[in-house]
Protein backbone atom coordinates (compact mmCIF):
# COMPACT_ATOMS: atom_id res chain seq x y z
CA UNK A 1 0.00 0.00 0.00
CA UNK A 2 1.57 3.31 -0.87
CA UNK A 3 2.17 5.40 2.01
CA UNK A 4 1.29 9.03 1.75
CA UNK A 5 4.28 11.48 3.58
CA UNK A 6 2.31 14.72 4.84
CA UNK A 7 4.69 17.76 6.38
CA UNK A 8 4.03 19.82 9.17
CA UNK A 9 5.81 22.18 11.41
CA UNK A 10 6.99 23.20 14.49
CA UNK A 11 4.35 24.97 17.09
CA UNK A 12 5.36 27.09 19.70
CA UNK A 13 4.14 28.23 22.93
CA UNK A 14 6.57 31.21 24.00
CA UNK A 15 5.70 31.26 27.26
CA UNK A 16 4.18 28.53 29.98
CA UNK A 17 4.77 27.14 33.77
CA UNK A 18 5.10 23.42 33.01
CA UNK A 19 6.03 23.45 36.92
CA UNK A 20 2.52 24.68 37.87
CA UNK A 21 0.81 21.14 36.52
CA UNK A 22 2.14 20.14 39.80
CA UNK A 23 -0.77 21.86 41.44
CA UNK A 24 -3.39 19.90 39.49
CA UNK A 25 -4.30 16.25 39.41
CA UNK A 26 -2.48 13.42 39.49
CA UNK A 27 -1.48 13.05 35.84
CA UNK A 28 -1.83 16.17 34.22
CA UNK A 29 1.85 16.60 33.62
CA UNK A 30 2.38 13.45 32.00
CA UNK A 31 -0.65 14.32 29.61
CA UNK A 32 0.75 17.83 29.23
CA UNK A 33 3.73 16.42 27.91
CA UNK A 34 2.42 13.90 26.10
CA UNK A 35 0.32 16.95 23.78
CA UNK A 36 3.82 18.55 23.82
CA UNK A 37 5.63 15.81 22.17
CA UNK A 38 2.51 14.38 19.16
CA UNK A 39 1.67 18.23 18.63
CA UNK A 40 5.81 19.00 18.34
CA UNK A 41 4.98 22.15 20.45
CA UNK A 42 8.47 24.24 21.32
CA UNK A 43 7.88 24.82 24.88
CA UNK A 44 9.56 27.70 26.65
CA UNK A 45 8.85 26.82 30.25
CA UNK A 46 9.02 30.04 32.64
CA UNK A 47 9.61 29.81 36.28
CA UNK A 48 8.52 32.32 39.43
CA UNK A 49 10.79 32.26 41.64
CA UNK A 50 14.21 29.11 42.42
CA UNK A 51 11.93 26.07 42.98
CA UNK A 52 9.65 26.77 40.14
CA UNK A 53 13.07 26.96 38.41
CA UNK A 54 14.46 23.74 40.07
CA UNK A 55 11.39 22.09 38.82
CA UNK A 56 11.51 22.83 35.25
CA UNK A 57 14.83 21.96 35.04
CA UNK A 58 13.18 18.52 36.04
CA UNK A 59 10.61 18.29 34.06
CA UNK A 60 13.09 19.40 30.88
CA UNK A 61 14.66 16.85 31.74
CA UNK A 62 12.28 14.66 30.10
CA UNK A 63 11.59 15.98 27.03
CA UNK A 64 13.95 18.09 24.59
CA UNK A 65 11.21 19.99 23.33
CA UNK A 66 11.02 22.22 26.44
CA UNK A 67 13.57 25.27 27.24
CA UNK A 68 12.75 26.06 30.67
CA UNK A 69 14.42 29.62 31.89
CA UNK A 70 14.93 31.57 35.22
CA UNK A 71 13.38 34.65 36.61
CA UNK A 72 11.51 36.03 39.54
CA UNK A 73 7.92 36.93 39.04
CA UNK A 74 7.07 40.32 40.33
CA UNK A 75 4.46 38.54 42.67
CA UNK A 76 7.42 37.22 44.23
CA UNK A 77 9.76 40.09 44.45
CA UNK A 78 9.85 40.53 48.15
CA UNK A 79 10.73 37.23 48.77
CA UNK A 80 13.76 37.70 46.96
CA UNK A 81 14.49 41.71 47.57
CA UNK A 82 17.27 40.70 50.49
CA UNK A 83 18.11 37.55 48.75
CA UNK A 84 19.91 38.56 45.64
CA UNK A 85 22.68 37.11 45.97
CA UNK A 86 21.00 33.55 45.67
CA UNK A 87 20.18 34.12 42.17
CA UNK A 88 23.29 34.45 40.48
CA UNK A 89 23.90 30.56 39.55
CA UNK A 90 20.25 30.52 38.16
CA UNK A 91 20.48 33.12 35.97
CA UNK A 92 24.49 32.25 34.84
CA UNK A 93 22.49 28.53 33.93
CA UNK A 94 19.54 30.15 32.32
CA UNK A 95 19.88 30.86 28.64
CA UNK A 96 17.61 33.48 29.06
CA UNK A 97 15.63 35.59 31.64
CA UNK A 98 11.84 34.94 32.04
CA UNK A 99 9.83 35.72 33.89
CA UNK A 100 10.24 38.92 35.09
CA UNK A 101 8.67 42.62 35.32
CA UNK A 102 6.22 44.89 37.10
CA UNK A 103 2.74 44.04 37.94
CA UNK A 104 0.88 46.98 39.27
CA UNK A 105 -2.64 45.51 38.66
CA UNK A 106 -2.94 42.52 40.02
CA UNK A 107 -0.48 43.54 42.94
CA UNK A 108 -2.39 46.65 44.70
CA UNK A 109 -0.36 47.04 47.87
CA UNK A 110 1.73 50.20 46.35
CA UNK A 111 4.53 49.48 48.90
CA UNK A 112 5.69 46.08 47.06
CA UNK A 113 6.21 48.18 44.32
CA UNK A 114 10.20 49.28 45.57
CA UNK A 115 11.07 45.69 45.75
CA UNK A 116 9.06 44.48 42.41
CA UNK A 117 11.36 47.22 40.51
CA UNK A 118 14.41 46.84 42.23
CA UNK A 119 14.33 42.85 41.97
CA UNK A 120 13.66 43.84 37.80
CA UNK A 121 16.59 45.91 37.67
CA UNK A 122 18.63 43.59 39.31
CA UNK A 123 17.60 41.26 36.39
CA UNK A 124 18.00 43.89 33.87
CA UNK A 125 20.89 44.96 34.79
CA UNK A 126 22.14 40.66 34.89
CA UNK A 127 20.47 40.54 31.28
CA UNK A 128 23.20 43.65 29.52
CA UNK A 129 26.07 42.09 31.70
CA UNK A 130 25.42 38.96 29.84
CA UNK A 131 23.74 39.32 27.06
CA UNK A 132 20.17 37.73 27.55
CA UNK A 133 16.94 37.80 26.01
CA UNK A 134 14.32 38.98 28.83
CA UNK A 135 11.05 37.79 28.86
CA UNK A 136 8.52 40.50 30.34
CA UNK A 137 5.55 40.43 32.63
CA UNK A 138 4.56 44.32 33.01
CA UNK A 139 1.02 44.39 33.81
CA UNK A 140 -0.90 47.74 34.75
CA UNK A 141 3.18 48.90 34.79
CA UNK A 142 3.65 49.50 31.16
CA UNK A 143 5.03 52.94 30.77
CA UNK A 144 7.15 52.04 34.32
CA UNK A 145 8.51 48.63 32.52
CA UNK A 146 9.28 50.68 29.46
CA UNK A 147 11.25 53.42 31.24
CA UNK A 148 13.51 50.44 32.57
CA UNK A 149 13.79 49.09 29.53
CA UNK A 150 15.61 51.87 28.39
CA UNK A 151 17.76 53.19 30.94
CA UNK A 152 19.34 49.59 30.60
CA UNK A 153 19.05 49.86 27.17
CA UNK A 154 17.66 45.83 27.05
CA UNK A 155 18.42 44.57 23.51
CA UNK A 156 16.38 41.53 23.41
CA UNK A 157 12.81 41.38 24.72
CA UNK A 158 9.49 39.46 24.44
CA UNK A 159 6.47 40.79 26.10
CA UNK A 160 4.11 38.48 27.48
CA UNK A 161 0.35 39.10 26.94
CA UNK A 162 0.31 42.85 26.52
CA UNK A 163 -2.73 44.47 26.85
CA UNK A 164 -2.15 47.55 28.07
CA UNK A 165 -2.09 51.16 26.36
CA UNK A 166 -1.67 51.09 22.72
CA UNK A 167 -0.07 54.51 22.94
CA UNK A 168 2.81 52.18 24.78
CA UNK A 169 2.86 49.01 22.59
CA UNK A 170 3.77 51.44 19.72
CA UNK A 171 7.00 52.22 21.65
CA UNK A 172 7.81 48.82 22.52
CA UNK A 173 7.58 48.05 18.51
CA UNK A 174 9.81 50.45 17.57
CA UNK A 175 12.09 49.86 19.83
CA UNK A 176 11.85 46.33 18.42
CA UNK A 177 10.27 43.82 21.37
CA UNK A 178 8.92 40.50 20.54
CA UNK A 179 5.31 39.75 21.45
CA UNK A 180 3.21 36.45 22.75
CA UNK A 181 -0.10 36.58 22.02
CA UNK A 182 -2.17 33.99 23.88
CA UNK A 183 -5.77 32.99 25.03
CA UNK A 184 -7.26 36.24 26.11
CA UNK A 185 -7.19 37.08 22.43
CA UNK A 186 -9.91 34.61 21.76
CA UNK A 187 -12.08 36.65 23.79
CA UNK A 188 -11.00 40.50 24.03
CA UNK A 189 -11.38 43.12 21.38
CA UNK A 190 -8.88 45.26 22.86
CA UNK A 191 -6.29 42.40 22.47
CA UNK A 192 -7.13 41.28 19.71
CA UNK A 193 -6.32 44.97 18.40
CA UNK A 194 -3.16 44.50 19.26
CA UNK A 195 -2.64 41.20 18.15
CA UNK A 196 -3.95 42.88 14.58
CA UNK A 197 -1.02 45.74 15.06
CA UNK A 198 2.09 43.33 16.22
CA UNK A 199 4.75 43.82 13.38
CA UNK A 200 4.92 40.13 11.12
CA UNK A 201 8.42 39.52 12.22
CA UNK A 202 8.03 40.21 15.95
CA UNK A 203 4.89 37.88 16.75
CA UNK A 204 4.76 34.81 19.12
CA UNK A 205 2.30 32.53 20.50
CA UNK A 206 1.53 31.44 24.13
CA UNK A 207 -0.15 29.87 26.34
CA UNK A 208 0.30 30.51 29.87
CA UNK A 209 -0.47 27.38 30.78
CA UNK A 210 -1.67 25.73 33.45
CA UNK A 211 -3.23 28.63 34.91
CA UNK A 212 -3.41 31.47 33.02
CA UNK A 213 -6.06 30.75 30.78
CA UNK A 214 -8.09 29.21 33.51
CA UNK A 215 -10.01 32.81 33.75
CA UNK A 216 -11.00 32.56 29.84
CA UNK A 217 -11.85 28.81 29.59
CA UNK A 218 -12.64 27.76 33.03
CA UNK A 219 -10.25 25.11 33.55
CA UNK A 220 -6.41 24.80 32.93
CA UNK A 221 -4.74 24.92 29.70
CA UNK A 222 -2.83 22.23 28.26
CA UNK A 223 -0.39 22.71 25.79
CA UNK A 224 -2.88 22.12 22.30
CA UNK A 225 -4.37 25.57 23.19
CA UNK A 226 -1.60 26.85 21.42
CA UNK A 227 -3.53 25.74 18.15
CA UNK A 228 -6.74 28.01 19.40
CA UNK A 229 -4.57 30.81 19.19
CA UNK A 230 -2.52 30.03 16.15
CA UNK A 231 -6.52 30.14 14.68
CA UNK A 232 -7.67 33.20 16.00
CA UNK A 233 -4.72 34.87 15.16
CA UNK A 234 -5.03 33.94 10.90
CA UNK A 235 -8.60 35.38 11.74
CA UNK A 236 -7.78 38.34 13.11
CA UNK A 237 -4.79 39.24 11.11
CA UNK A 238 -6.80 37.60 7.96
CA UNK A 239 -4.31 34.89 6.94
CA UNK A 240 -3.80 31.33 7.04
CA UNK A 241 -2.89 29.03 10.17
CA UNK A 242 -0.08 27.89 8.50
CA UNK A 243 1.22 31.03 7.62
CA UNK A 244 0.75 32.28 11.51
CA UNK A 245 2.79 29.06 12.78
CA UNK A 246 5.75 29.56 10.19
CA UNK A 247 5.72 33.00 11.01
CA UNK A 248 6.40 32.27 14.72
CA UNK A 249 8.63 30.19 14.01
CA UNK A 250 10.76 32.00 11.79
CA UNK A 251 10.59 34.84 14.22
CA UNK A 252 11.69 32.44 17.14
CA UNK A 253 14.79 31.41 15.07
CA UNK A 254 15.48 34.76 14.46
CA UNK A 255 15.96 35.79 18.05
CA UNK A 256 18.10 32.70 18.55
CA UNK A 257 20.26 33.51 15.63
CA UNK A 258 21.18 37.15 16.59
CA UNK A 259 21.50 35.32 21.12
CA UNK A 260 24.34 32.38 20.78
CA UNK A 261 23.28 30.99 24.80
CA UNK A 262 19.71 31.02 23.32
CA UNK A 263 20.94 29.54 20.10
CA UNK A 264 23.36 26.56 21.93
CA UNK A 265 20.77 26.07 24.56
CA UNK A 266 18.05 24.93 21.48
CA UNK A 267 20.79 23.11 19.44
CA UNK A 268 18.98 19.74 19.17
CA UNK A 269 15.61 21.34 17.78
CA UNK A 270 15.08 21.20 14.20
CA UNK A 271 12.95 24.18 13.72
CA UNK A 272 12.43 22.82 10.15
CA UNK A 273 9.38 21.42 8.57
CA UNK A 274 8.75 17.69 10.44
CA UNK A 275 7.75 15.00 8.07
CA UNK A 276 5.95 12.26 9.55
CA UNK A 277 4.73 9.20 7.46
CA UNK A 278 1.14 8.22 7.51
Amino acid sequence: MHQQTKKRIMLIDAHSHLNGYDLLDKGALDAALAEIVEHKIFTVSNSMDLPSYRRNLEIAAKCDLILPVFGVHPWYASEYIDRLHELHEAVERSPMIGEIGLDHYFIEDRTAYRDQARVFEYFLGVAADQDKSVILHMKGAERETLDLLNRYHTRRAIVHWYSGPLEIFRELVARGAYFTVGVEALFSKHVQDIAKEIPPDRLLTETDNPGGPKEFIGRPGTPILVKDVIRKLAEIRTTTEEAIIRAVQANLTELMRNDPRLADAVKKIKFGDITEIS
